[in-house]
């Protein structure tokens, strides 16, 4: 359904209700969205922010000998010589334990000599840092690996920013709101090749130029105030990153949950070879073009 900016106009069907704003309210939704982009890449380019990666080194079961010398089973520059070892142990837990020789390194920031580490499951993993790198554990569908920041590393030091579509109110859209009693599941595949099953508590039903489409939110984390939305577009791969692109969306008010694509954002993999982003599964994958909100970054190689 076609908007027009000049009018306070909500508009009604069977499938979902669009909304725009009124000339008098552009400029404040303009700024509103300049503001959630300044916000976005001060989180994005943050010291220890997603263009901080410089590494993902997946453990083997057992012993892994840690640092920089090159006769160390994972290699990681910037680290002591021989670090330590990190043992993956057969009842799933992961044990730190530093080299003798390992100096200024720090485990949650403080001078200890092992540590069971936490992986990104929880709150706060177990940091593990020297100079101005640092790593913690993470856990893929079972596989467990070391993600590694450098608050020097190039894509952060020399980050060529952000472009967008123009801000556009009319991909402000209010979408009919489909609940799922009880929640269903989503496959959901990654970028390393993992597949989760995640929850999905309904669907988003809206109308663009006399066409119906439909959304799957999903449930990130029990208690979670947003759902999550992993989509992929007629964009996708052109104009946009290819394999998805990201929005986080309020829970649904009176029937309704609002999607406002102008705050459609690339995710990490956009920037970095390193991260493990979920990709768009097919039921999210919209034949339509979503110009609005993040493009494709310039920096990027597909």
């Amino acid at each position: 359904m076609r908007m027009f900016r000049h009018r306070l106009l909500i508009a009604a069907t069977l499938f979902g209700v669009v909304t725009c704003v009124s000339a008098a309210d552009t400029s404040s939704y303009t700024h509103s969205i300049e503001a959630w982009r300044h916000a976005r890449v001060q989180r994005l380019t943050a010291p220890h922010g997603w263009l901080s990666l410089v590494a993902l080194d997946w453990l083997s079961p057992g012993a892994n000998t840690v640092g920089s010398a090159k006769d160390n089973a994972i290699v990681i520059d910037k680290a002591p010589a021989h670090l330590g070892t990190i043992d993956w142990r057969k009842d799933g837990s992961v044990q730190l334990t530093l080299a003798g020789d390992a100096k200024g390194v720090t485990i949650d920031g403080k001078h200890e000599h092992e540590a069971t580490l936490r992986d990104d499951s929880h709150a706060k993993p177990t940091t593990v840092a020297f100079g101005t790198v640092g790593f913690y554990l993470i856990d893929r569908d079972g596989r467990k690996g070391l993600r590694v920041k450098d608050t020097q590393a190039p894509t952060r030091k020399h980050f060529l920013g952000i472009d967008y579509f123009p801000i556009d109110p009319s991909w402000r859209v209010v979408a009919k709101w489909v609940p799922f009693d009880p929640p269903r599941t989503l496959e959901m595949g990654s970028v390393i090749g993992t597949v989760d099953k995640v929850p999905v508590p309904g669907k988003a039903v809206f109308t663009r130029d006399g066409h119906t489409y439909t959304l799957y939110p999903i449930i990130e984390a029990p208690g979670d105030e947003q759902y999550f939305l992993v989509f992929a577009d007629a964009t996708s791969g052109k104009e946009t990153y290819g394999a998805a692109r990201f929005i986080y969306v309020d829970k649904p008010q009176n029937g309704h949950v609002v999607i406002d694509f102008n705050k459609a954002y690339n995710p990490p993999c956009a920037f970095t070879s390193f991260a493990t982003c979920p990709l768009a599964p097919p039921e999210n994958r919209l034949d339509l073009r979503v110009t609005a909100g993040e493009k494709k970054y310039r920096g990027h190689e597909e």
